[in-house]
């Protein structure tokens, strides 16, 4: 029995020498621990920069900020920062989740761009993005950049750009965590990596499942992601993979009196959905000289979707396949102008996406595209406390769709295609001081109508190809900044966006449209205070104006766009005894989803309140959740229907309780 002063460095060493033993062809390792890194920001430029200096609102979630935040998914997560409204139809485990940043609504997910290092996971069509793909143990940071990323990502990026950055340290890791909770939750993952100054890997397992809150609410997912990296001296080699299923029931949207009465039932007990598919992304980061960096990759992605619904028609069955290809290089030339530092970043985007649809009791569809893009961003300073940023992106889309023949319903053949153009330009000013920093820009967004979109229906409900919606363009006039006072920091800003063919779905047409034109004015608060060194709070407040500014709706309001949004955490780390975290989040009232005319009333707001506490115990941690402590009855998502003339709502999930341990080898 070793002496008690002596228990943790035994403890120490069996652990080093089982994690010899499970990654022998890292064992000679000389890295003992994760030193802390410089906070760089890559959004911003598209290659890791410690001060980008550009014009631009950017926050970024650390990794201690995931930890401390009392949620169980990483939409939740985002959707504590200001601004960010994040919109799910039931479940812990996030599926299906939105992300609408400055008031999109229900076209939230084309208009929010979401990448992962810096590569986009926007499906081309109306498919969900995968988030049971990327678990929250694998995120190293967050990085939100509010407002238009038009110019250096593309089309999709009007309301902003959110980059997951997963962790790629050589430190060698091995932890298992299970998870039980509410609604018979259930969930494990495994994490392990090593690596030394020649290569290094990462490995997340996860699997999760729960019966679900609602009837035929059940959910389940497994996933596998990591990668590989290759080091030399002028920089690397890697891969990202992921893998994935996951399943669900698909209970639907309630009407009134049934949310009203019976929010746990469902209208389809039988209807269900599967998916799965995987991610391939191999790619160098090639440092030229002092100057000159390439980087690229080559994305390959692949998804199967297969959906069951029994409804009062008949039963139907729908497959669907997406696949995927990118490239994606881009040089950083550091060529200074005379006496002032200066860079500038070019590239060029390269994607080609396919959906394919099999419809039991419907007719086949399928649609392609492809995109080609150049860009360029430059970065000077003017000073040692200004900096110019000017760029410009131009981007050719060519799309097209089919729809075979369907006799039973003498539904006529389809197809058709269609080439589009656009351009974006931004030009900023940021001025930084001793603790401060202001900014300004203007510049221009757009956004290609995505493969689901082309399809649509004439006066007699016949298919046709949406051969002219055009692409949705606009400008974005922006001013911010930050400040630094003692132990708290500011960040704020105000900003207008005017956008003209907005593209969406009118129900009272039953049809993808243009818009007439859209204003959003707002204002976007945040503040971070270091109270004691064992007490922090985090505070956001976001103000959204989202309005039709001519046309048959001038005035009213973009539905599903919360006019206020508030947040705040409290974090109290009290040493041996744990750590703390309160989080409320208020969403105001709404417009219902479609409805366009102003004419339902509104849909009620709704504040949450959760609760976490966190006990290191090493070598294991136990983390216990309260997820919408007062039990609040809320619907995230809710609509009107101009065919039954009736609202309808996704119900919330109810309070729920989660308790997790790790155990660290």
């Amino acid at each position: 029995m070793p002496h008690p002063s002596n228990a943790g460095a035994v403890c120490s060493a069996t652990r080093a020498a089982l994690l010899a033993a499970l990654f022998p062809a890292f064992s000679n390792t000389a890295i003992a621990a994760e030193q802390p890194l410089e906070t760089v920001v890559v959004t911003a430029t598209r290659f890791n920069e410690p001060d980008p200096g550009v014009s631009a609102n950017i926050t970024v979630i650390t990794g201690q900020d995931i930890r401390n935040t009392p949620a169980q998914n990483l939409p939740d997560v985002l959707g504590t920062r200001a601004g960010i409204d994040v919109r799910h139809f039931g479940g812990g485990m996030g599926r299906d989740a939105v992300i609408d940043m400055r008031g999109f609504g229900a076209t939230a997910g084309s208009n929010t761009l979401i990448l992962l290092d810096g590569q986009r996971v926007n499906p081309v069509d109306l498919g969900s993005i995968i988030w049971s793909s990327i678990p929250l143990e694998s995120v190293e940071r967050v990085e939100v950049i509010r407002g238009s990323g038009t110019v250096l990502y593309g089309d999709g990026a009007s309301g902003g750009v959110i980059n997951i950055i997963t962790k790629k340290s050589a430190r060698p890791v091995a932890a298992v965590t299970g998870t039980i909770g509410s609604y018979g939750y259930k969930g494990a993952d495994i994490q392990f990596g090593n690596g030394n100054d020649q290569a290094y890997y990462r490995l997340f397992l996860n699997h999760a499942d729960a019966d679900g809150y609602r009837k035929n609410g059940q959910q389940d997912q497994q996933a596998g992601s990591g990668r590989v990296g290759w080091l030399f001296d002028a920089g690397e080699l890697f891969a990202d993979f992921a893998a994935y299923r996951e399943s669900s029931g698909q209970p639907g949207a309630l009407f009134s009196a049934a949310y009203r009465d019976e929010p746990l039932s469902t209208r389809f007990p039988r209807n269900t959905e599967a998916r799965d598919g995987y991610r391939l992304r191999p790619g160098v980061s090639y440092r030229v000289n002092d100057r000159l960096t390439l980087e690229s990759e080559v994305g390959f992605e692949h998804q199967t979707l297969d959906g069951r619904f029994f409804a009062s028609y008949g039963n139907t069955a729908s497959s669907r396949v997406r696949d995927t290809t990118s490239f994606t290089p881009r040089l950083r030339w550091r060529h200074d102008l005379g006496v002032l530092a200066s860079e500038t970043v070019v590239g060029f985007d390269y994607y080609d996406g396919k959906v394919d649809s099999n419809n039991t009791g419907f007719a086949d569809q399928g649609a392609k595209q492809e995109s080609a893009a150049f860009y360029l961003q430059n970065v000077s300073k003017l000073t040692s406390h200004l900096s110019l940023t000017v760029g410009a992106r131009r981007q050719r889309m060519k799309q097209s769709a089919h729809q075979d023949a369907y006799a039973p319903y003498f539904s006529p053949a389809i197809e058709g295609n269609a080439t589009r153009t656009r351009s974006a330009y931004d030009v900023g000013l940021a001025y930084a001081g001793d603790g401060w920093r202001v900014y300004g820009k203007t510049g221009t967004t757009f956004r290609f109508a995505n493969l689901d979109e082309l399809f649509g229906q004439d006066a007699f409900f016949n298919p046709v190809f949406v051969g002219d919606l055009k692409p949705q363009h606009g400008r974005i006039s922006e001013i911010g900044g930050s400040v630094a006072v003692g132990p708290a920091t500011l960040r704020a800003s105000a900003y207008q966006l005017d956008l003209s063919d907005e593209i969406g779905y009118d129900s009272a047409l039953f049809a993808n449209v243009n818009f007439d034109p859209t204003r959003r004015r707002g204002a976007e608060l945040e503040a971070d205070w270091r109270i004691s060194t064992s007490l922090s709070a985090k505070m956001s407040y976001a103000y959204t104006n989202a309005r039709f500014r001519s046309g048959a709706y001038d005035g009213n309001t973009v539905p599903l766009a919360p006019r206020q949004q508030l947040g705040a955490q409290m974090t109290w780390n009290a040493g041996q005894a744990g750590t703390y975290s309160a989080a409320v989040r208020h969403v105001g009232d709404r417009r219902y989803g479609s409805d366009f005319a102003n004419a339902q009333g509104m849909l009620a707001g709704y504040t949450t309140l959760d609760l976490q506490a966190a006990w290191d115990l090493k070598p294991w941690k136990i983390t216990a959740k309260v997820l919408n402590a007062t039990d609040r009855k809320y619907a995230p998502i809710a609509g009107y229907s101009a065919f039954y003339h009736d609202t309808y709502f996704y119900p919330a999930d109810a309070r729920g309780f989660f308790v997790a341990g790790r155990y660290d080898f």
